[in-house]
């Protein structure tokens, strides 16, 4: 009963349109922090509150994010580019208000798009049935510009990182790559995977206090999500832990997170709302080098 009405409300809200588009990127130093499962969580959550959410994937298939809901993505957002097919063939729906982009091979070709292809991301967009009230990024690690172009235009970094030193390391020498060659000075941090919510405070206040004191950049906390059970069952039966298990404490992690995220500034990027962002996006990604520098 309490998911009929959740969804039913969330239905309801759908009804009166979308307000000023908010982007968000989620990055990670390394893999198997849980970006992944942390990004479909936090749609699937935002989904529930009454949002229409557009998550844009840049990992291949398998290693996607229709893959942690059992889907597959058949087609990339290259094709549409390339007029071989349209935006509403790619989208993959795995809920009401939470569409999935993929966009693996199209995000590795910005900044090389032709004209004719540039135009056919726009042309696509304006295809949307619904506004769109939030964008998702799931950001690759392997960029040859070494970081999203996406999310260099979003508003709002997030950094996923787990208790592991590797992760901190890895995640820490990200954002001083970022705030070096694109003078970046603000990330926001999600710590994963933690034994207790003081542990993901302590790991946070450690990696922003050095952050702060060498002046890469001014860190702010997201949360933590806690190592959960019920999130391995529910990655066993590709299933968001917000619809598997809502009343385990990763569920509510997440919904706490999206929650916070209404309450961040947007930028002016985002105030055109998707057409425009994705002129800003070409715009950029003509501008940027080809390759980020080594510090």
């Amino acid at each position: 009963m309490a998911d009929f009405r959740v969804d039913q409300a969330a239905g309801l809200r759908r009804l009166f349109g979308g307000g000023q588009l908010q982007v968000v990127t989620f990055a990670a130093g390394c893999e198997g922090v849980g970006r992944s499962a942390a990004v479909a969580n936090i749609g699937a959550a935002l989904a529930r509150q009454g949002k229409e959410v557009l998550v844009i994937d840049e990992h291949a298939s398998r290693d996607d994010i229709a893959a942690t809901f059992g889907l597959m993505a058949r087609y990339d957002l290259l094709q549409v580019m390339q007029r071989e097919c349209s935006l509403a063939d790619v989208l993959v729906e795995p809920m009401p208000g939470l569409h999935i982009l993929p966009a693996a091979r199209a995000t590795k070709k910005l900044g090389r798009l032709t004209a004719a292809q540039q135009q056919g991301l726009l042309d696509a967009v304006a295809t949307l049935e619904r506004p769109v009230d939030v964008i998702l990024v799931d950001a690759g690690i392997g960029h040859p510009q070494g970081f999203s172009p996406l999310g260099l235009v979003s508003q709002e970094t997030v950094f996923v990182l787990s208790g592991s030193s590797a992760s901190i390391t890895e995640a820490y020498s990200a954002i001083k790559k970022l705030s070096h060659a694109f003078a970046r000075r603000h990330f926001r941090i999600l710590v994963n995977k933690v034994r207790s919510a003081g542990d993901g405070r302590s790991i946070f206040d450690n990696i922003a206090q050095v952050a702060a004191q060498r002046g890469i950049a001014r860190l702010e906390y997201v949360g933590s999500v806690p190592l959960d059970e019920a999130m391995r069952q529910s990655g066993q039966l590709c299933r968001p832990v917000v619809c598997h298990a809502p009343e385990c404490a990763a569920a509510q992690a997440f919904r706490d997170i999206a929650a916070g995220m209404s309450y961040w500034p947007r930028s002016d990027a985002e105030a055109g709302g998707v057409e425009h962002f994705m002129q800003q996006l070409l715009h950029l990604s003509q501008r940027i080098p080809s390759t980020i520098p080594r510090v």
